[in-house]
């Protein structure tokens, strides 16, 4: 990472905080998906796509070889998606329960807007 001084330290910081802001702007996911590819590059969000479906497998109880066939992600990249999501922030974990009960959210409303026809 880079050397930062102080002042830039403050300085970044702030401009994270507009960032994360900059996410909760987006209400769809094309939205997000648009704002992704102008801010990653190609290699950037493969990566971050890559992390993000191993989370996910591992979530489901795959292990680390069926996560490096499926997707073609090393087993070193996988224990690291591993330990962050065991021991990180947390953000994995809430990423995925929310992703899950908005899933069946809509499932639900689905089903019941398939009995009212």
């Amino acid at each position: 990472m880079k050397q930062h001084s102080e002042q830039q330290q403050k300085a970044l910081r702030a401009a994270a905080d507009s960032l994360y802001k900059a996410f909760l702007t987006m209400d769809k996911p094309g939205e997000v998906r648009q704002f992704l590819l102008d801010l990653c590059t190609p290699s950037e969000l493969e990566a971050i796509v890559d992390r993000w479906w191993t989370a996910s497998l591992l979530k489901e109880g795959r292990s680390y070889r069926d996560i490096s066939e499926i997707t073609g992600v090393s087993v070193t990249t996988i224990g690291r998606v591993a330990r962050y999501l065991n021991m990180g922030e947390g953000g994995y974990r809430l990423a995925l329960r929310r992703e899950k009960a908005g899933s069946e959210q809509i499932e639900k409303e689905q089903a019941e807007q398939a009995e009212q026809t």
